[in-house]
């Protein structure tokens, strides 16, 4: 999905592409930060697409679908993403699939909750337990999105995926550890839509800028293709210690036209 958007923002009209395999793995975002978190975001950048869930799949087997529907863009607009503001309220997701009791989903969504509370008291935190729907997901799993939004519309998110043996409450801790992390640093996005955003800066017709936390592998490695790609030109400066503090990102993107009117 994350190389394909940005393709499909340029084709002559509407395009639909069904996805499969697993919509809540490891080493990936989880479908539910795609939708909550990243969507909104690149919805300021002109990005517009709809994520259509209609099944979840859980490692090892997969077995999920997603339908997305993108509209087409004349240009993708520049980003400005430097003021954090204040957190307005943390909200999230804790679910569980198949054979796994719903109560888990309720444990982990009470632990991140009385961690994200003994951080910033006066933020209302509100976490949905959801037990899936058996037509609606394929395998056992459970696992947890949240996501802070702050009055100057940041997102910033946190997530957490049961295994065998893992106590549900430690579920919901490290997610909220992701995201009290990311809240702490000040910047605009979290460690991972920092790195997701490149491709589309580089595209963007003007100069983008997005207040981030410390600049992540990944990021690195998404402006070195980025700007190999496209010959769009990023800086990148620290402010204060590179390891915890916050860094500004820049890009003077390459205005790339939808060709087909």
């Amino acid at each position: 999905m994350q190389v394909s958007v940005p393709c499909l923002l340029f084709s002559p009209g509407p395009a639909q592409l069904t996805l499969k395999g697993g919509t809540n793995a490891e080493f990936a975002p989880q479908i539910d930060y795609t939708t909550i978190v990243f969507g909104p975001i690149a919805e300021k950048m002109g990005v517009k697409y709809t994520c259509d869930i209609k099944r979840r799949g859980y490692y090892p087997k997969g077995g999920g679908e997603v339908r997305i529907t993108t509209s087409p863009v004349a240009v993708v607009s520049p980003i400005d993403l430097m003021d954090r503001g204040q957190i307005t309220k943390v909200t999230g997701r804790s679910w569980v699939a198949g054979s796994l009791p719903v109560k888990l989903a309720h444990m982990a969504g009470k632990a991140a909750t009385a961690l994200i509370k003994q951080e910033f008291p006066d933020v209302p935190v509100d976490i949905e337990a959801v037990q899936e729907p058996r037509h609606a997901a394929f395998g056992n799993g459970n696992g947890i999105v949240i996501m802070a939004e702050t009055s100057t519309g940041c997102r910033l998110g946190g997530s957490a995926l049961g295994k065998r043996g893992v106590p549900a409450d430690d579920v919901g801790r490290k997610a909220a550890q992701v995201l009290v992390r990311n809240l702490k640093h000040g910047g605009c996005v979290d460690e991972y839509l920092q790195d997701q955003l490149i491709l589309f800066m580089a595209l963007a017709k003007g100069k983008s800028s997005v207040r981030s936390g410390p600049i992540t592998l990944h990021t690195k490695t998404a402006i070195f293709i980025a700007e190999t790609l496209t010959k769009a030109k990023f800086t990148v400066t620290p402010e204060g210690d590179p390891e915890t503090g916050t860094s500004i990102i820049e890009c003077e993107g390459i205005g790339m036209e939808n060709t087909h009117g």
